[in-house]
């Protein structure tokens, strides 16, 4: 994929009217963006801040705008009452629909002074807006401008949603100590309210102080739901969906319901984000209902029984059966006489009515239509799971409290040992356990050179043969071992220096699934494979198979049984799997894991330049690979195990020869093989925000004449 500066130079330049846009118009967040990415590579500062302040400020003004046409349309257009009984209900259905769509055109059209398909950002450039990316440039911009404070505000706002990002955090130290800087300036300019309030509000619980308590815990409720309701109005957007082939294209009925499903699972997930503080992996746990939980304790411990009882009775309708909760109510009832009414608070009644509706249909969809969908919540009842995916549904609520505890691990163990490195998905997000998948593990430049090691070999006809793949007659396959690849460049067949960067990455990458899953504990190379495998051109048509079958690396999976037998010839003492690819310029060729039964995907991988995808080798992560169906995909495999005695011997003469090279050698800069810490032999250029490509002009010029960024305070990338 190309880098998100490539993506910003091909916007259109914003120039022409972000400085003096027309009276009431809202100039789109991307090209104001790009337009502040331009000025900052050009370093012009001042310019710079402005428009990556005016690309925030439009961001904000484009989500408010359209919670609030979302908000009136739903009144202005509402779904209220029945058809008449002359006319048919599909015509009174569309009629209310063709309403709201044309409220949502002419109010967002006032509002934001254009069309709202102007609007559209990329994917790319959300996921920048989401991750806090903007204030990665502006601290730089205003700390060269000598705006200490505003340098301070936006490194502090981009480094609470990004904890794990290295180099800010070394810029936040350098901040803490220089003078002239102040407490009050590490303020997070994107602060949720409800966050604010409810540490608050535990706080004052914890420390016997209810009275205090109960104010912001209340104040955190209203915010929470309030966060809720406009998480939920942002999800009423463009179906989002893989491409499907044109003969494949839903019609009517399923479109509608496939676009409408995708709202509610959106929305149902509003509560997850809500409750996740910026900078954290999990969410809380029970976020809405804890409130409740913590409010009637507060309540009955300064003595308004009425509150209390109306907050257990509220948290009644998450956990009916709450046995502490109800012995609670049975308390409240006789304090305050069995005559007072006791109900609920009408908003949370609305709001578990609403989502057990949602949740009905969803599960419906999932059980009838087919997909997936991971309930956020703890409280779902049972008797709302069809039969059928009850089991499914108690397992991903375990594999769902399993990854809260890997997730409370890993926050406890830090940052990833390289930076740049960065966990694309999770297990969570794959669907399954002991599953990860890193991006920035390569530089396309180290791909390339990797990439070429794999075409000199082929050329050697010395071990390297392009032979029919042995899980397909469709495809070509071709190995290199580490061993092999230093014996030819021995033979002065291939490059040393890329034979050395295969030993690198693939130490690189055997360092990060350490870190990640196994911290402490060491992890010895088994196997380590650069391999491609290449379509078969005149043998495409009309192919069914896979270019790996599903299976298991360490056990012998039986998907009639729905089991993996742990027994030779499987090997039996890998522990973890990782491969790290090195191009994507092929068709077909991704990545899937599947449940024990090899047919239910549970997720997918695509390849692309320095993507690793890690994964524990045992039963809970059968895979395959989709077919390759045209051009050639190469990778580099790898296996670990924890055990020594099974550590891969032909790498560890490999290296030695590495190292007996080194030393013969004796290069004049003292370099020698030390694993993947070094960095390919590119060129060195300046470290930016978000790994964005330098533009083309700088590129070519000599390092002596390169313009560098200052070497305190650089921003560089997370993603």
């Amino acid at each position: 994929m190309a880098s998100l500066l490539c993506l910003l130079l091909l916007l259109p330049a914003a120039a022409g009217f972000s400085t003096s846009p027309a009276a009431g118009r809202l100039v789109p967040y991307d090209l104001l963006y790009a337009d502040g990415v331009r000025a900052y590579f050009a370093r012009d500062w001042g310019r710079a801040a402005e428009l990556l302040q005016r690309a925030l400020h439009s961001y904000a003004g484009l989500r408010a705008a359209r919670r609030a046409c979302r908000a009136a349309c739903r009144r202005e257009a509402a779904f209220l009452g029945v058809p008449p009984a002359a006319g048919p209900w599909e015509a009174a259905l569309f009629d209310r629909v063709l309403q709201r769509a044309d409220c949502l055109q002419h109010c967002l059209g006032s509002r934001l002074g254009a069309a709202p398909s102007a609007h559209r950002a990329s994917l790319v450039i959300q996921r920048d807006f989401e991750r806090r990316e903007p204030y990665n440039y502006l601290q730089v911009a205003f700390f060269q401008l000598k705006k200490l404070d505003q340098a301070v505000s936006a490194a502090h706002t981009f480094f609470v949603a990004n904890p794990q990002h290295l180099q800010m955090r070394e810029d936040m130290e350098k901040y803490r100590r220089m003078s002239g800087v102040k407490s009050d300036n590490f303020r997070d300019l994107e602060a949720a309210p409800h966050w604010e309030a409810y540490e608050a509000g535990v706080q004052h619980y914890n420390a016997d102080e209810y009275l205090q308590a109960v104010d912001r815990l209340e104040e955190s409720l209203r915010e929470a739901l309030s966060a809720l309701e406009e998480c939920r109005a942002l999800c009423e957007g463009p179906l989002e969906d893989e491409e499907v082939e044109e003969d494949l294209q839903p019609g009517l009925y399923e479109a509608i319901a496939a676009h409408y499903i995708q709202v509610l699972k959106c929305r149902q997930q509003c509560v997850l984000e809500i409750a996740t503080k910026p900078g954290w992996i999990s969410a809380t746990e029970d976020f809405i209902p804890s409130h409740l939980d913590l409010l009637q304790f507060a309540y009955d411990q300064v003595g308004n029984q009425a509150l209390a009882a109306e907050c257990a009775a509220s948290y009644l309708l998450f956990y009916p059966t709450d046995e502490p909760v109800l012995e609670k109510m049975k308390q409240y009832r006789t304090e305050l006489g069995e005559d007072t009414a006791v109900t609920a608070r009408e908003n949370i009644r609305r709001y578990v009515q609403r989502s057990l509706m949602e949740k009905k249909l969803i599960y419906y969809a999932v059980e009838h239509l087919g997909g997936t969908f991971n309930d956020p919540d703890l409280w779902t009842p049972d008797e709302l799971i069809p039969e059928n995916l009850k089991q499914k549904y108690r397992e991903d609520q375990e594999k769902q409290k399993q990854e809260t505890l890997h997730m409370g691990e890993r926050e406890k163990r830090g940052s990833l040992p390289f930076e740049g490195v960065t966990v694309t998905m999770d297990s969570q997000q794959m669907n399954g356990t002991q599953r990860v998948v890193f991006d920035r593990v390569l530089t396309e430049s180290e791909c390339k050179d990797l990439l070429r090691l794999t075409k000199a070999a082929r050329g050697t006809g010395d071990g390297y043969r392009a032979r029919r793949s042995p899980h397909t007659p469709h495809e070509r396959f071709e190995g290199l071992t580490v061993l092999k690849a230093v014996q030819l460049a021995q033979n002065g067949d291939v490059d040393w220096r890329d034979v050395k960067l295969l030993l690198q990455a693939s130490e690189k990458s055997r360092k990060i699934i350490e870190s990640y899953f196994t911290p402490g504990k060491k992890l010895h190379f088994s196997f380590t494979h650069l391999v491609c495998r290449t379509a078969v051109e005149e043998e495409q048509e009309g192919r069914l198979d896979l270019s790996h079958p599903v299976h298991a690396d360490n056990c012998l999976l039986d998907p009639e049984g729905k089991e993996c037998w742990k027994e030779p010839p499987a090997y039996v003492y890998r522990d973890y799997s990782g491969i790290l690819y090195l191009n994507d310029d092929f068709r077909g060729g991704s990545l899937f894991f599947t449940e024990m039964d090899a047919v239910t995907v549970t997720a997918k991988v695509h390849p692309k330049c320095g993507r690793l995808v890690a994964f524990s080798s045992g039963k809970e992560n059968p895979h395959g690979v989709r077919a390759v169906s045209q051009g050639r995909r190469c990778a580099i495999a790898l296996w670990y195990t924890h055990s020594a005695e099974h550590a891969e011997q032909e790498r560890v003469k490999a290296e030695e020869l590495m190292e007996q090279r080194a030393a013969e050698q004796n290069k004049p800069d003292g370099e020698e093989y030390q694993g993947a810490d070094h960095s390919s032999r590119s060129s060195p250029e300046p470290l930016v925000p978000n790994g964005r490509a330098r533009p083309t002009r700088q590129m070519h010029k000599p390092a002596s004449e390169r313009t560098q960024h200052p070497k305190e305070l650089r921003a560089r990338d997370e993603f």
